[in-house]
């Protein structure tokens, strides 16, 4: 693989931290886009060793069209990973949809400017393939070619949940850059990744759990939890540990077979809450008596078709449900 230099979004998140550092380990260069001056001085000040092939261009408002001008500029491929998702919100619109859509916009639009880019890779999410109104009982096995059938209304809606605001931004988003590669016809290709709960220890350890992502939180309420309390709702049993995620997200931007797909990663194992409470107090007794407990089934009736996933990345190897909990609350364990 010879060496490129990437442009990756949302860099100094979960996802996007591990995207960068897998990059890293493969020999290419990095640029971030940021928000803020303080993530990016941490996550620089944690990668001294990389400071050669990595650069910042800081990024103001997701929703400003001309965003990300500059910062395409001389890449070979970009990993957009950065998208809002914050369920304290207040204004579902505001807050989540329009900064997705946008900046995704936003991306592609200066890209198209850019001739030295040759792939994107954005991350979607799960929740742009899944409909909540289907029946809970009903079979189903999720493809590529699923979609949301969430309106942008019912998502805009002061009394749609956050979570489902969340999903519709995800959903459009992807829908507005699939749109962009039909009528535009630019000079590189698209792949768009749609993950289910991303669990797994951060890139950089933790100053506290306002630093987890929305999925982790919930395996912190877990370990946090107390007499009395319930294990969260799980309402499907897929998963991809984060690491693995990164893996996929880089190999999607080079591996040929991939352009111009739309992939579901998850793990081939299932999971449940009950499992990470099982594991939790097998590997750490010191945290028994605290750790949330409970009864989960694994739901059969539903599955992911990872057919498309199994021949284009051949080869990819992923983390056990136990290890992704063992090293996350190795992270998180010392603020219980």
């Amino acid at each position: 693989m010879e060496t490129s230099y990437i442009l990756v979004t949302g860099a100094t998140g979960l996802i996007g931290a591990h995207v960068v550092d897998n990059l890293f380990r493969k020999g290419h260069r990095v640029r971030i886009a940021a928000r803020s001056a303080e993530k990016a001085d941490a996550f620089l000040a944690n990668r001294q060793q990389y400071k050669d092939r990595l650069d910042v261009f800081f990024i103001q408002d997701l929703t400003d069209p001309n965003a990300f001008d500059r910062a395409v500029q001389d890449v070979t491929g970009v990993i957009h990973v950065a998208s809002p998702l914050k369920y304290d919100v207040h204004d579902n619109e505001q807050a989540l949809i329009i900064p997705a859509i946008q900046g995704v916009k936003s991306i592609l639009n200066a890209s198209q400017k850019s001739p030295s880019i040759k792939r994107i890779v954005l991350t979607s999410s799960f929740g742009a393939v899944l409909d909540m109104a289907r029946p809970d009982n009903a079979p189903w096995t999720a493809t590529p070619s699923d979609w949301n059938p969430i309106t942008y209304d019912e998502a805009a809606s002061p009394t749609a949940s956050a979570q489902d605001a969340y999903r519709g931004s995800k959903t459009f988003a992807e829908r507005e850059a699939w749109a962009f590669m039909s009528d535009q016809k630019p000079h590189f290709d698209l792949v768009t990744l749609c993950p289910s709960m991303v669990f797994g220890p951060l890139a950089d350890s933790p100053n506290s759990p306002c630093d987890l992502n929305e999925s982790n939180k919930n395996l912190w309420k877990i370990v946090a939890g107390s007499a009395g309390g319930e294990l969260p709702p799980c309402k499907f049993n897929f998963w991809i540990d984060v690491r693995d995620l990164a893996e996929v997200h880089v190999r999607a931007l080079f591996e040929q077979d991939a352009g111009g797909k739309r992939y579901i990663p998850v793990s081939p194992e299932p999971f449940t809450y009950e499992m990470v409470s099982r594991i939790v107090q097998g590997e750490m007794p010191e945290l028994q008596g605290r750790v949330l407990e409970g009864e989960q089934e694994i739901k059969g009736h539903l599955t992911v078709d990872r057919s498309m996933m199994e021949r284009d990345f051949p080869g990819l190897v992923y983390t056990p449900f136990r290890k992704t909990v063992v090293d996350f609350v190795g992270q998180v364990k010392g603020f219980v």
